[in-house]
């Protein structure tokens, strides 16, 4: 229960706006609870008022039976309406709250783990965490107005009473043997669905190289397989649930019998009067049920438990590490930056950066070029502080990067990845997402120097045509483009190319060249090469092996000094020849 409160007191921060609803939801159960005691009562006296031809007293009381039905019903739709409003705004201030904190986590700890965790968290736990305050208000309404009935029946007969002590302590004793089981089994289930959420995201994602790989088959029999021992999980619970509840219903249909025999030989020996028996008989089926009530109630708590520690984990920063940036701030930056004696490996006994130094100057155009796997992309990931290096220092003009806020560093910096990832929305949307008050002017002129323009007002829905999830409506190149001007609206200092034409055409690849030229002296661009030819204006070129520096200058200067440079370009003219 400690862990419940101290849950209730964390969920409480996203419930709280919902105090007025909160109150009338509460309101309105009272007036339930009112109406469960009050009915039987009422049931009963028409009873005995119809065996004493009372007619009048028959149709009084009908009426009011009519008038809290009304009643019940109103409580009913008013309960509805409360229960959906808190639900909805609740669960929306946790999934907001939860996303922020997912894009806060360290990109390493990101990699670590599968979508299948986070897409968990965000959708399932966060209902349930969401669903507390309507849980405890359904609940603790039924558990309060059998508690009302309970007293009831004790000032009825304390026979009866002593017999429903009885049944519910039975009930109570197998109930919790049953939670106690299941709750060992959910959580095993619990951590097997994750599994399955990531890997079926990963058989969506990379659907198209399954299908290129022609592993379709093996894929569907892992899926198969994943599925099976879940359900399986899944099933061996449920198998449990419903053995048990055998045994709780026939025990419930055992003590209901039990009543109205108990009832009968009490009205026979004068303790207990007819109107009394129907009364208490009516309260039997809320009494039998307040086990179940109370075990639900319990089910749901640890539910809500189970999921708090989840979603708090992420919002508390217990299990996944965000990332961490200093308090500085440059709401301008000149686009000066170094990298000091950089040493960095995605796991730290396999360092992929190592001992790198180099210096770039404001306003000039940098191309890193390298084998495969030298460590090029990863320069770029630095710069965005997207890693924290293990040893070194990365400046920009002059400050360490580990001084500087985020929006200092990534709100300056642009990207445009060889790979980038398209949204599912509009053209128009997708480029909004990088600048809200964007005009169309702005717009276009972007496009434009993307060359990409021209292409989208030959659809039919111009800017407003919407493209599918990752761009699949996309050619790779229009992909490119696209993410070429959405990095051009951000209008910031430094931008950086990671191969970002390399699923160009000839023509197009010229294009952006061209653009790319045309932006010099007015930032600092730093590209990764696909292609030599493209990088040979640049006013310094860096050679990257094993995830150092090698060698450094312009095109020419290059071609005449460096001999791994000169093999690199004679094999792409060689290529090209070809």
């Amino acid at each position: 229960m400690k862990e419940f409160l101290k849950n209730i007191k964390k969920a409480w921060k996203y419930g709280k706006n919902q105090k007025k609803y909160i109150i009338g939801y509460i309101a309105f159960n009272v007036v339930f609870i009112f109406i469960n005691l009050f009915v039987p009562i009422l049931s009963a006296k028409i009873i005995v008022s119809l065996t004493s031809n009372q007619f009048e007293q028959v149709l009084f009381i009908g009426l009011v039976i009519l008038i809290v039905e009304i009643l019940r019903n109103t409580a009913y739709y008013a309960t509805s309406y409360f229960r959906h409003r808190i639900f909805r705004e609740t669960f929306n201030e946790i999934e907001i709250s939860l996303g922020t904190e997912i894009l806060k986590i360290e990109n390493s700890c990101l990699d670590e783990n599968g979508s299948g965790l986070f897409i968990q968290r965000l959708t399932n736990d966060a209902s349930k965490v969401a669903d507390i305050f309507v849980v405890l208000n359904v609940y603790l309404t039924n558990i309060v107005t059998n508690i009302g009935i309970f007293l009831a029946v004790f000032i009825i007969s304390k026979i009866m009473f002593l017999y429903i002590v009885i049944m519910i302590t039975t009930i109570f004793i197998v109930e919790k043997k049953r939670i106690t089981i299941v709750n060992q089994k959910d959580k095993a289930y619990r951590k097997e669905h994750e599994k399955l959420s990531g890997f079926v995201g990963e058989l969506v994602h990379g659907a198209h190289d399954i299908k290129m790989l022609n592993a379709e088959k093996s894929f569907i029999k892992e899926l198969g397989k994943r599925i099976t021992h879940l359900n399986q999980e899944k099933y061996n619970m449920n198998s449990i649930n419903r053995n048990y509840q055998f045994i709780t219903g026939t025990l419930r249909d055992l003590f209901d019998a039990g009543s109205i025999f108990t009832s009968i030989l009490l009205i026979a020996q004068g303790n207990l009067s007819i109107a009394n028996a129907l009364v208490v008989n009516n309260y039997m089926g809320n009494l039998a049920s307040i086990v179940f009530y109370i075990s639900e109630f319990l089910e749901k708590v640890k539910d809500f438990n189970l999921s708090s520690e989840r979603i708090f984990s992420i919002i508390d920063s217990k299990e996944f590490p965000k990332e961490k940036f200093g308090k500085k701030q440059l709401k301008k930056i000149h686009g000066d930056f170094e990298f000091k004696n950089v040493c960095f490996g995605y796991k730290p006994e396999q360092l992929t950066i190592k001992n790198m130094n180099f210096k770039i100057k404001a306003n000039s155009t940098v191309a890193f070029v390298g084998k495969s796997g030298a460590g090029k992309s990863t320069v770029f990931s630095l710069l965005c502080k997207m890693y924290d290096i293990n040893s070194g220092d990365i400046t920009i003009d002059g400050i360490s990067i580990k001084e500087l806020d985020k929006d200092s560093i990534r709100g300056n910096i642009t990207i445009i990845s060889q790979n980038p990832y398209i949204f599912n929305m509009s053209i128009k949307e997708n480029l909004r997402l990088v600048k809200e008050n964007l005009t169309d002017e702005e717009m276009i002129e972007a496009c434009k120097t993307a060359c990409l323009d021209e292409f989208i007002n030959s659809l039919p829905e111009g800017y407003d045509t919407m493209i599918g999830e990752g761009g699949i409506n996309l050619s790779g190149g229009e992909r490119q483009r696209l993410a070429i001007a959405r990095a051009l609206v951000q209008k910031t200092e430094i931008i950086l190319f990671d191969e970002a034409t390399s699923a160009l055409d000839n023509e197009t690849q010229s294009s952006i060249k061209q653009a790319i030229d045309n932006m010099k002296n007015e930032y600092t661009i730093l590209i990764i090469a696909h292609r030599l030819s493209t990088v040979i204006n640049s006013n310094k070129i860096l050679l990257v092996e094993d995830g150092t520096i090698v060698d450094e200058g312009t095109h020419e200067e290059l071609l005449k000094n460096s001999k791994t440079y000169h093999q690199l370009y004679d094999a792409e003219l060689k290529k090209q020849n070809n």
